[in-house]
């Protein structure tokens, strides 16, 4: 699939297990089949039987809304680690070399992070938004990074993308809240 495009996906029932190992650290897992929300174009796609391996590392907001369930947002980003043909028995990368990988990705998101990030502060529709804008590594050519993460009044939004169609949020659905967002960094761009 070409960069930049996207697939949306409905997620089956599934089974989200967590254990807390410490007061700030759990372990997770989860289990579920998920099914592509349109059609696949005929002829597209990898063979039946491909595997991938990803490593996500992601925001997950929840938000009790009762005695028994909360309402929960993921986002962030997954990094593929590896592939295995359907045709083969191996990976496309060992183990070890799976964990070097990982190991550089992370260390390039901790230099992202480490970095200044872009000062946000807007007034929209009578209301001050204060915050700031992350990098997203691997994204950012001459010094201007196309896709960042968003954080305003100490509330993550979600990751802010450059199309050329305009700037866009998953989980915003305030366009014009968006465009003064993607203004700011513009403004600080320049």
């Amino acid at each position: 699939m070409q960069v930049g495009r996207s697939h949306k996906w409905n997620y089956d029932p599934g089974i989200w297990k967590e254990k807390k190992i410490t007061p700030d650290l759990w372990e997770i897992s989860y289990s579920v089949t998920k099914r592509r929300a349109g059609k696949a174009p005929e002829g597209s796609g990898v063979p039946l039987g491909t595997e991938y391996h990803w490593y996500i590392i992601s925001h997950q907001n929840v938000k009790k809304i009762n005695a028994n369930d909360y309402t929960t947002v993921m986002s962030g980003l997954k990094y593929k680690l590896a592939h295995k043909r359907a045709n083969k028995d191996k990976w496309s990368a060992t183990a070890k070399t799976q964990r070097k990988h990982l190991i550089k990705f992370l260390q390039e998101f901790i230099a992202q992070l480490e970095k200044e990030p872009v000062p946000l502060q807007i007034e929209y529709d009578g209301k001050t938004y204060k915050g700031e804008a992350v990098p997203i590594p691997d994204t950012c050519h001459d010094g201007v990074c196309p896709e960042l993460d968003i954080t305003l009044n100490d509330e993550h939004l979600g990751i802010l993308h450059n199309m050329k169609s305009g700037w866009k949020m998953d989980e915003v659905q305030d366009q014009k809240l968006i465009n003064a967002i993607g203004q700011e960094v513009l403004v600080w761009y320049e």
